[in-house]
């Protein structure tokens, strides 16, 4: 008896060690889309996304344009044309005239700027958002231009089986051709409603 005892106390010992330290980590295949299959790589859809840097902040939208063709739409829906510091402030970004097309924000002035141009390119960005679930890319189709948002997420990497690759701008100084940020929102909220 004694020894079934001890049998029995081995087994789910063993069984346990099993279970809770040893047990092989489930592969991408068993993970449904959207979840995390560790803390740097999402799967989303056919997409594979790497978290490159932890990314947050509070944010005036200047602009917003909705895509619906093309790779890029089929996981970035939406682009914010986004202000912070001084370009979040109406007396300073409205007097500029500000636009959104084809992935890029554009924006120009009559006769003098408002603040230093400088200023303008590293506190204003064309932001392509990817929503992590179904109920954040429901609250990023309410925001309005001029409204005061809350982002928190993480700027990304985006590759496709076939090659293709989308990289976030990682620095405010860059201005141009890949100068945009990559944004997968995690969480958000509307501050103030235009």
């Amino acid at each position: 008896m004694k020894r079934f005892i001890y049998l029995l106390i081995s087994m789910l010992f063993v069984y346990g060690v099993w279970t809770h330290w040893l047990k092989p980590n489930k592969g991408i295949e068993d993970h449904h889309n959207d979840q995390i299959v560790n803390e740097q790589i999402k799967t989303f859809d056919q997409f594979t996304i790497e978290n490159l840097s932890a990314f947050e902040g509070e944010f005036r939208v200047l602009s917003r344009e909705d895509y619906s063709m093309g790779r890029e739409a089929e996981i970035s829906p939406v682009d914010f044309a986004l202000g912070w510091g001084r370009m979040a402030e109406p007396q300073i970004y409205k007097q500029l005239s500000i636009r959104q097309s084809n992935r890029w924000y554009y924006w120009r002035y009559e006769n003098t700027p408002p603040i230093d141009v400088r200023e303008i390119e590293t506190h204003s960005a064309n932001m392509h958002m990817i929503p992590a679930n179904k109920d954040i890319a429901k609250q990023l189709s309410k925001v309005q231009k001029d409204d005061l948002i809350y982002l928190k997420g993480h700027l990304v990497e985006v590759r496709a089986q076939d090659g293709w690759i989308w990289r976030s701008s990682l620095t405010r100084e860059d201005t141009g051709n890949g100068a945009c940020e990559l944004f997968l929102i995690e969480d958000m909220r509307i501050m103030v409603s235009s």
